[in-house]
């Protein structure tokens, strides 16, 4: 910090933050009689609250976005030297950073060809849900119009989003949804009983799990189901990583019935994997739509972008003399420029650092610390994740697999963040099975800071399980 906090008085800024905001995902009751954490400056990877307190972050920004850590001035002056110059213009005409970031971007992503700007993961999402409803109709006589999602996965919280939302909980009191969307069994090996599986492991469990996509569609009928939409690794869900097999299976699965394949990279895109850029590119996959959000611009500029193969985009210029031909969509903010501005400085700093190499390291030694932690603890179940992005499953037995108290969860969480670190939890997700403590440090985490995280776990599971 730069010391400027014992310096000023922040109770007016409390107090209006009481009176006057609407948090997210907060139940506010207990601030009648307390104050809401404010985040008040970042630096690297730590931030400091209202009260002077230092946290590592390790979970990004709350909600794994922070990919570049914080205090990045050279993402400011991009984006400030861009405001100044240009701030907006609608994104039915073009403007400099946006494309030059679209032209960066599509490098990173072979087979991929065009980029459609928006401002939220949930946008990015419905616009994919969008064109694949509009193929129907030109292409299927309107009848390819289901869209398949997965259980536990997550793709944001507008009414259409939800509508693909595999939790449950996050679903309850705001239907009815969409219709049309339908749901396919997820693919965690840990919990492969539930599907009915338990008896096959490795391959042979992914590639069932896979068939089981299948069933679905034979079910629902293929001429009817118009796309799949899943999340390379799942999130919010339960950080849940695909079993060996299953992505082959899943393409070759689309490619016979003729469905377009979305995947959804809002959390794993832009390195939170490691080694690649994306998670799907770790599985060989050959999608139709990626869409990407968070990690963009790590949290300095709001951006989101559904990205598409010229194969799709060729479809809605087909016949200029209709005026219904092409797509008719638009994101107001879609033609902000700070977006792209700070995503392509996101981009460089990346690649100029090495970090997803660093990513891919570090995720191995938080892998290992976790692990480790797993031999000692008899409370962690599982251990699963990709690169910097893990999670650790929490039961009260190993054998019956049996979830911890939700309340244990929150306070495993409480406890690190006493001791000066903030995790994640799944939480208000999948009814009874909200029991996995999560991570998503910076792409820029050192050793130190991946034994402080895992240190500070290990004496928070000892303190609340003994």
């Amino acid at each position: 910090m730069d010391g400027t906090l014992k310096e000023n008085d922040l109770s007016h800024v409390v107090s209006a933050d009481k009176a006057h905001v609407w948090h997210h995902l907060v139940q506010h009751k207990p601030f009648e009689t307390s104050d809401p954490r404010i985040i008040i400056e970042g630096k690297g990877m730590r931030v400091w609250d209202q009260n002077g307190k230092e946290y590592i972050d390790a979970v990004s920004g709350a909600v794994w976005t922070v990919n570049v850590g914080y205090g990045r001035e050279r993402i400011a002056n991009a984006v400030h030297a861009n405001l100044m110059k240009m701030c907006y213009f609608a994104n039915a005409a073009g403007n400099v950073p946006g494309a030059l970031y679209a032209e960066k971007l599509i490098e990173k992503m072979p087979g991929m060809s065009r980029v459609y700007y928006c401002n939220s993961g949930s946008e990015a999402n419905e616009k994919a849900f969008k064109l694949i409803r509009q193929i129907a109709h030109k292409k299927y006589g309107g009848k390819k119009t289901k869209i398949l999602y997965r259980d536990r996965d997550y793709h944001g919280s507008t009414l259409a989003a939800m509508s693909a939302g595999g939790q449950d909980e996050r679903n309850m009191q705001y239907g009815p949804f969409a219709p049309d969307f339908v749901r396919v069994p997820h693919c965690m090996e840990y919990r492969k009983d539930e599907l009915g599986l338990g008896h096959l492991s490795g391959r042979e469990f992914g590639i069932a799990a896979a068939n089981q996509i299948e069933e679905v569609i034979l079910r629902e009928g293929p001429e009817t189901v118009g796309a799949l939409c899943l999340e390379p690794v799942t999130a919010g869900g339960g950080v849940i990583t695909p079993p060996e097999g299953y992505w082959e299976r899943v393409q070759e699965i689309c490619k016979e019935y003729d469905i377009l394949l979305h995947i959804d990279e809002v959390v794993c895109g832009i390195g939170r994997t490691g080694t690649h850029w994306f998670g799907y590119q770790h599985y060989g996959i050959k999608p139709d739509f990626v869409t990407m959000a968070k990690g963009v611009a790590s949290g300095y500029a709001a951006i989101s972008c559904m990205v598409t193969t010229e194969e799709v985009f060729e479809m809605f210029k087909s016949d200029p003399s209709d005026k219904l031909d092409h797509f008719r969509d638009i994101s107001t903010f879609g033609g902000c420029t700070a977006g792209p501005a700070a995503a392509l400085e996101n981009m460089a700093i990346i690649e100029e650092e090495g970090l997803l190499e660093n990513c891919t390291a570090m995720g191995d030694r938080m892998m290992a610390n976790l692990q480790a932690l797993m031999e000692k603890h008899e409370v962690i179940g599982d251990v699963r994740g990709k690169g910097l992005f893990l999670g650790c499953e929490l039961v009260k037995d190993r054998d019956t697999k049996e979830p911890v108290d939700e309340a244990d969860i929150a306070a495993v969480v409480g406890d690190c963040g006493a001791q000066g670190v903030i995790i994640g939890a799944a939480n208000r997700s999948v009814p009874g099975r909200n029991n996995v403590i999560a991570f998503s440090p910076a792409l820029i985490a050192t050793a130190a800071d991946i034994d402080a995280i895992t240190d500070a776990v290990d004496k928070a599971l000892t303190k609340v399980f003994g």
